[in-house]
């Protein structure tokens, strides 16, 4: 199957989908084809700052076109932050639209957690993974997420983590963990990645664009049909 990724979102993020998704994607056996269309970042931060869910909706849509246009069977934002526009999105979608939050839940549940602690964007934090969790609770640090977020924005900008910010997440996902009974801090950003690879935070770190390349990789491999996974809602 031709998977289509709406890249660009960060950029550092979309480096990390193509190794992964390359490299499991390798690993079940299968062959790849895959198509990027680079999106724009700070058009995307500034519909999101507005919750201007109708224009980013239609960005991506275009987006959409060209990648059906290309062969894509399928696609893929590669940002959880961009999914805030997801129903909007996929009314003008030409193609079907593999969420990378709906698969979170039954995940979560599968590994028996029933508490999360979440990093990502100010609206990811916010509205708890855009509530489509139902199998397992979700904890924020609500005082500190407009700090938490911009400093996530930064990072997803400049595609880099300073030490400060790298200690400032971790030292975030320790106090979930410890002050709000998380068992698992959830990377729900995908440039999160930047600051905890090659950590040993010492509490469970789950990277959810892990779960999401884990479903584009059945795709591409043929393991499963778009009508066994989870689409956005």
């Amino acid at each position: 199957m031709h998977i289509g990724l709406i890249g660009g979102i960060g950029v550092a993020a979309t480096i990390v989908y193509y190794q992964r998704l390359t490299a499991t994607v390798d690993r079940l056996g299968g062959k790849l084809d895959l198509t990027i269309s680079h999106g724009d970042i700070q058009t995307l931060i500034r519909n999101n700052l507005a919750d201007d869910r109708a224009p980013q909706a239609e960005i991506f849509a275009r987006q959409i076109d060209s990648l059906k246009g290309a062969g894509c069977d399928c696609v893929a934002l590669t940002s959880l932050g961009a999914h805030y526009c997801v129903e909007e999105m996929n009314a003008l979608s030409s193609l079907p639209v593999i969420s990378g939050v709906a698969p979170l839940d039954d995940y979560f549940a599968a590994q028996g957690i029933r508490r999360v602690g979440l990093l990502g964007t100010r609206v990811v934090m916010r509205t708890r993974l855009y509530g489509q969790l139902h199998r397992t609770s979700a904890v924020a640090l609500d005082e500190e997420i407009d700090t938490l977020g911009q400093t996530y924005q930064d990072m997803a900008v400049s595609g880099s983590c300073t030490a400060g910010q790298r200690s400032q997440m971790l030292d975030a996902g320790r106090r979930m963990v410890d002050e709000l009974g998380a068992e698992a801090i959830i990377l729900a950003g995908t440039d999160l990645n930047l600051a905890f690879d090659n950590q040993d935070p010492g509490y469970t770190v789950i990277d959810a664009l892990d779960v999401h390349v884990s479903v584009l990789a059945d795709l591409a491999a043929g393991r499963c049909s778009l009508d066994e996974v989870a689409m956005t809602k």
